[in-house]
């Protein structure tokens, strides 16, 4: 409990222990201006729907990233939601206590820096809540009682986070000729609800948040709230993610970029930390269930577009990915096809 950064952070040199190697520091976070990631108006879908599906698609084609205004998720419901996770995480240590595990099997947990925190060889500088989502009435009961509206408002911002993972992913479907609901049901039954806290750290030029990684599921759906740190790796240089009023950020998981055949891009990203305020961020992680069976959609694929890659388990996929610390090419390595071991 003791190890969680917001329990000693303050008034602090940075430990020896955040410092990352040399290579991966962010050092002076000088962000290039003007190259930003896609802004979508998911309002346009139901006015010229083949336009905000050439938008969805081209964004997930060349960034992997983009934001969402007009959502149609409701601005009490995004406000409600940061609030309550910003209250959680400033509840007395000796409530935040109960919530602490280093066990990853644990249903809900409260932990620190990554999923491995004793094997790692240095740390991030975060507190992470996680639980997950599906079945509802069956994973509830195990989510924080406190504050005392953290269930019924989560609830509600599942519900609608959701469905508009699925209303993108449809958007997705339709743009790369799949048949509609391919996404659906067990593609997409699996929520995982990720809250991140980064208190402010007295050096953000040595350490970061979350190290350079790709997401391993479908697609995540991020309230990334008003303070700044998420960027997105492009062209060899990060990108900053802006905070926006009331968006969401949407980027695709290694899963749909399987699907997809790479059609559709999996982009590295990390957290970087600032110095002046704390941010705290609520992702909706949606995967396919442990069985499912992962593979290019056979409409994209012929014999001059061959399937990249073989056939497999989720859960095999998910497994290799945590053992591999989420580094990209490692990840996805043992599911290439042979023919194409050389494309990244």
């Amino acid at each position: 409990m003791e190890k969680l950064v917001s329990s000693w952070c303050k008034d602090q040199s940075l430990p020896e222990s955040y410092i990352v190697p040399p290579e991966t520091r962010p050092g002076k976070l000088s962000i290039p201006s003007g190259n930003t990631i896609p802004v979508l108006d998911l309002g346009e879908a139901s006015i010229n729907r083949s336009y905000a599906i050439q938008k969805v698609l081209k964004a997930s084609q060349e960034f992997g990233f983009f934001q969402v205004l007009n959502h149609g998720v409701s601005e009490n419901v995004l406000n409600d939601t940061m609030n309550v996770v910003k209250e959680l995480f400033e509840m007395p240590m000796e409530y935040k206590a109960s919530l602490y595990s280093e066990d990853p099997n644990k249903v809900c947990r409260l932990y620190t820096s990554n999923i491995n925190y004793g094997g790692e060889k240095f740390h991030f500088w975060r507190d992470v809540l996680k639980h997950p989502c599906h079945p509802l009435e069956e994973c509830i009961k195990f989510w924080p009682e406190k504050p005392t509206t953290y269930r019924e408002i989560i609830r509600t911002f599942l519900v609608e986070a959701k469905n508009l993972g699925l209303r993108i992913l449809e958007l997705l479907s339709e743009g790369l000729g799949l048949e509609s609901g391919h996404f659906e049901e067990d593609m997409s039954e699996a929520l995982l609800l990720v809250a991140n806290h980064y208190p402010p750290c007295p050096d953000p030029s040595l350490t970061l948040g979350l190290p350079k990684h790709c997401d391993p599921n479908l697609i995540t759906i991020l309230l990334q709230g008003d303070a700044y740190g998420l960027q997105v790796f492009r062209d060899g240089e990060w990108i900053g993610v802006e905070p926006m009023p009331n968006a969401f950020v949407v980027n695709v998981g290694h899963q749909l970029r399987i699907v997809s055949n790479n059609k559709l891009k999996s982009a590295e990203h990390r957290v970087v930390t600032n110095s002046e305020v704390a941010r705290t961020t609520v992702g909706l992680f949606i995967s396919s269930s442990d069985d499912s069976i992962i593979e290019p959609a056979k409409s994209l694929t012929n014999a001059g577009d061959p399937p990249l890659y073989r056939a497999f388990q989720y859960k095999e996929f998910l497994s290799n990915y945590i053992s591999m610390m989420g580094d990209t090419e490692l990840a996805l390595q043992p599911f290439k096809l042979q023919f194409n071991q050389g494309v990244v």
